[in-house]
């Protein structure tokens, strides 16, 4: 006997997405969570409220996690001529930069079809062209970074949140075509910094680390 369509439906129906959890507790996450940064490898947690609170505490954990702090701020007055820019040698229009604590060093990433692509950073141009900056003082390791656009001779300079610029990285590895990213990719580039200046306010003269 044939059993009845509405029977055999229920085993092809796709089994319903699995809740994210807290990769430290396990409870069940909601879609704007928080992020820990595991230190030894420098991958990303996502994480409750709790456990991103308790991380914040400094030396929590014996050291292994950092909690991603939700800061945005910009820094309008700071000037990226081409000059500039052709200093740092960074081949796209967009690149982050965060420092590395483990290795007492400033690190340069920008997005490409790849994933993030790091790229030596000397030092000495970084102070050049960064350093006078509020913003790079304020810049806390490992958790942070300066996220940095350059378009149409404009140049623009945020203190952001090191999660905010991976997911930049897989938004462009998703859409990027051709050899300068295609049409989706520069819309997708265009939603994500609109976004980020909604939330950026501007860098005040005496602002707390």
């Amino acid at each position: 006997m044939t059993a009845p369509a509405t029977g055999l439906r229920r085993f092809r129906a796709p089994a319903p997405p699995r809740p994210e959890r807290c990769e430290l507790c396990g409870c069940a996450l909601t879609d704007r969570h928080r992020h820990l940064v595991r230190l030894e490898n420098r991958s990303l947690a996502c994480a409750c409220t709790p456990c991103a609170l308790l991380f914040e505490q400094q030396g929590a954990g014996r050291g292994q996690y950092r909690t991603v702090p939700d800061r945005f701020l910009s820094d309008p007055a700071h000037e990226l001529d081409d000059r500039a820019w052709e200093q740092l040698q960074i081949p796209v229009g967009t690149a982050f930069f965060f420092r590395n604590a483990a290795l007492d060093r400033l690190v340069a990433l920008y997005p490409s079809p790849a994933g993030a692509t790091e790229s030596e950073l000397d030092p000495a141009c970084w102070q050049a062209v960064l350093g006078g900056s509020p913003l790079a003082a304020l810049l806390q390791p490992d958790v942070e970074a300066l996220l940095l656009r350059r378009e149409h001779g404009r140049g623009e300079c945020f203190l952001v949140p090191i999660d905010v610029c991976y997911e930049l990285v897989g938004r462009m590895r998703l859409t990027w075509q051709g050899f300068d990213g295609g049409a989706e990719a520069r819309a997708e580039l265009a939603a994500f910094f609109d976004n980020v200046r909604a939330r950026a306010r501007t860098v005040r003269t005496e602002e707390p680390v």
